[in-house]
């Protein structure tokens, strides 16, 4: 009879176990990570806290026109914030046009609105955004060339791009409105804007401020 009492309490608490929610992924200061859209090759996400850094790999057609296909690494907030980083790309080969990015999403789906500083492979530093579900993405370009510190600032409804080359001054571009609605994803992206390859990039300085 004990046997069975202690058959059916180990079975029991194996149920609970088994219903218990899973724990978050808690990446640095991120929630959780995966791939938006549609990608051939998954991406993944880690943080390394000895030297603060988090590396980021995805592919994905691109991070433009009326969807996204991309690697997120990120976290829900409300309100009014700011994402700060350095990036470096792992290699010298790949896309011109490949994509590290500070970005502000309205939700996880491929056609959502947003607004992101984007680095781009061969320098080019932009505020990209979306203003609807299924729209175009529009695009302001930045005056400074990376590498450089970016920061993307949310206040409201207006996203500004600032970006520092080492040891110069800093420069914004922008307002442009982009209209949001309760919590958004706030993270860091990649896309290799090539569906058949994996592009890395390492972000650093990362900092990311909410009211």
């Amino acid at each position: 009879m004990r046997r069975n009492s202690t058959a059916v309490l180990v079975l029991s608490m194996l149920a609970l176990v088994a219903l218990a929610p899973a724990a978050p992924r808690t990446i640095g200061e991120f929630d959780d990570h995966g791939d938006v859209g549609k990608v051939d090759r998954p991406g993944s996400a880690d943080y390394d806290a000895a030297r603060k850094q988090y590396r980021v790999t995805g592919s994905g057609d691109n991070v433009w026109g009326k969807a996204d296909a991309f690697q997120f690494l990120w976290r829900k907030v409300s309100g009014d914030v700011s994402i700060t980083f350095k990036v470096q790309f792992v290699g010298q080969g790949g896309n011109a046009h490949r994509k590290a990015c500070g970005m502000v999403r309205q939700s996880l789906e491929a056609d959502a609105p947003y607004a992101d500083v984007a680095v781009h492979g061969d320098g080019l530093i932009s505020l990209q955004y979306r203003r609807e579900k299924g729209g175009v993405t529009e695009e302001v370009k930045s005056p400074v060339k990376g590498p450089a510190a970016v920061r993307l600032e949310r206040t409201g409804n207006a996203f500004k791009l600032f970006a520092a080359p080492e040891g110069k001054p800093e420069v914004s571009v922008g307002p442009v409105s982009v209209a949001l609605k309760g919590p958004v994803y706030v993270g860091l992206a990649v896309c290799s804007h090539d569906a058949s390859v994996s592009e890395t990039a390492v972000f650093s300085a990362v900092a990311v401020k909410s009211d």
